[in-house]
């Protein structure tokens, strides 16, 4: 099973998860192909690589080649996003994640969703952050998406509306029963298109899980701070997964093959050594009935009397 842990410990932005995507495997000039599959013009995605406090990271730009963009509201980039040729998959979490973002400002803005315009999120900006994010995920066939609680800074950012508080309002809003703390930093660490992209993807903010490390990227935040400003994104194996399996090996040479709910078991007795079993739930060894209960797959090897072979049915875009 295949995991990625996103490490926010300068926060997270939607160019940032795109640049350690990018880092850590995903393709960009795949990337570039598959965002085009979207009618969004008037934009250029360029990568560059680079280092902050030494350590290289990717840089993700969206270059606005023209100067006015149509105004786009909630049901505009739905439909976007549902008429390109990306897989489904991919839709309906882009989609989600700008329901999150429109319900967010709509929220703060006291109107509904499908009033809401994404100018505060950069429109195109927004679209290729949030998709891509949603796709290079998709690309690296991630099964579960972890975070870890995000840092959030302090002070006030400019904006269109003029001054407003860091976190933004917006970002607040989407934030709600997500882990937070302050660090004290006099910037903006999470934007609300990071915030929307964690909130709807990761299943859950927690410290990095057990797992086998694979891959490791790097994604480049735009403000300069004495910490580096990277969002660091952990791919690999769930370790949880890797040890369920283990094998047992017995003097007597019973293997036996469990399936639950109903058990099917398969026998290979050794000399002198009688048995007989029971179904659904308990079985007999030797005479004596027990119950066998297992709540997850694996395979044992144990120096015992018997040896069992188990496998179970168990179940606001802002440069940062």
């Amino acid at each position: 099973m295949k995991i990625a842990y996103f490490d926010c410990f300068s926060g997270v932005s939607g160019d940032m998860c795109l640049g350690a995507l990018v880092s850590a495997g995903v393709d960009f000039d795949r990337l570039k192909a598959e965002l085009a599959k979207m009618p969004v013009t008037g934009y250029d995605l360029r990568c560059e690589k680079g280092k902050k406090n030494s350590i290289s990271c990717v840089n993700i730009f969206v270059d606005l080649l023209e100067e006015e963009q149509p105004a786009r509201g909630l049901a505009d980039i739905l439909q976007i996003i549902e008429g390109s040729d990306l897989p489904g998959q991919v839709k309906d979490k882009s989609k989600e994640v700008f329901m999150r973002l429109a319900a967010a400002e709509a929220a703060i803005h006291d109107t509904t969703p499908e009033r809401i315009h994404f100018h505060e999120v950069g429109a195109v900006d927004a679209i290729v952050d949030v998709v891509g994010t949603v796709w290079g995920l998709h690309q690296l066939e991630v099964d579960q998406i972890y975070a870890s609680p995000l840092p959030v800074g302090r002070g006030f950012i400019k904006c269109m509306h003029g001054i407003i508080p860091t976190p933004a309002p917006a970002t607040l809003q989407i934030l709600h029963n997500v882990p937070i703390y302050g660090t004290g930093v006099q910037n903006e660490l999470v934007t609300p298109t990071g915030a929307a992209l964690l909130a709807v993807l990761a299943q859950d903010f927690i410290n990095l899980p057990p797992m086998i490390v694979g891959n490791v990227g790097y994604g480049a935040g735009k403000n300069v701070m004495e910490h580096p400003n990277l969002l660091r994104l952990i791919v690999g194996e769930s370790y949880a997964a890797k040890i369920r399996g283990h094998h047992h090996i017995c003097p007597h040479g019973h293997k036996r093959v469990h399936t639950h709910t109903d058990h099917t078991h398969t026998h290979e007795p050794g000399p002198g050594h009688d048995h007989c079993w029971r179904h659904k739930g308990g079985h007999s060894h030797d005479g004596r009935e027990h119950d066998h209960h297992h709540d997850q797959n694996h395979c044992h090897d144990h120096a015992l009397d018997h040896c069992h072979c188990h496998d179970h049915d168990h179940d606001h875009k802002s440069d940062k």
